[in-house]
């Protein structure tokens, strides 16, 4: 392969790097994420599938956590007004999940080898985490409001009900729900197709 052979693969290879990662153009739409983005709605199906959590909440929360940016993190905290200084948290990626909760995540889901900014790992991380609170915090697969509240203050902190002094969280929780709410009707509208341009092998 000459020069130019060689240049044009790696400007395809950057090319579809840059599509896969960068965040959906329209990501007030389900349908439309899902037909940007053509390897998601398979994987935000197997994260249904294997943890009963219904791919609109999933979407909705990673909406609020990341607004779909693979490589999202808290914005650094200032030194004397001025100087970049530490993020508040380790949270990053699409689903925003801290150091600490992913090990959880990598230790008990068989998925030991993920990572955060890969959609396919992050959507099965919130997948498995809304899967958690229904053990641990008895809420319901389909109550976003709630899964939403869990999912920002924790396990121990929601069954604490710490949210109940957190009026702005509260109102996060309703946006997020209603959100899920729209990505439900949207994808009722389009999942046929979705199942339809979908080929196994």
């Amino acid at each position: 392969m000459g020069k130019c052979g060689w240049l044009f693969l790696l400007c395809t290879l950057l090319l579809n790097a840059a599509c896969t990662t960068s965040p959906p153009r329209n990501p007030d739409n389900l349908c439309d994420i899902f037909r940007e983005k053509d390897d998601w709605y398979e994987d935000a199906k197997n994260a249904e599938k294997r943890w009963k959590s219904p791919i609109a909440s999933m979407m909705a929360i990673m909406h609020q956590e990341s607004r779909f940016v693979a490589k999202a993190q808290p914005p650094r905290t200032k030194i004397l007004w001025i100087f970049p200084g530490p993020r508040p948290s380790s949270a990053y990626g699409y689903s925003q999940a801290k150091d600490e909760t992913w090990r959880w995540y990598q230790n008990n889901s068989g998925n030991s080898w993920s990572n955060r900014d890969d959609f396919g790992d992050a959507i099965d991380f919130i997948g498995w985490y809304n899967y958690q609170s229904g053990r641990l915090s008895k809420i319901k697969s389909n109550d976003t409001y709630h899964l939403y509240l869990a999912y920002h203050e924790g396990h121990g902190g929601f069954n604490r009900r710490t949210f109940n002094s957190k009026a702005w969280l509260k109102d996060v929780a309703r946006k997020v729900s209603a959100r899920a709410n729209r990505y439900n009707q949207q994808l009722d509208t389009c999942r046929e197709d979705l199942e339809s341009s979908w080929w196994p092998f």
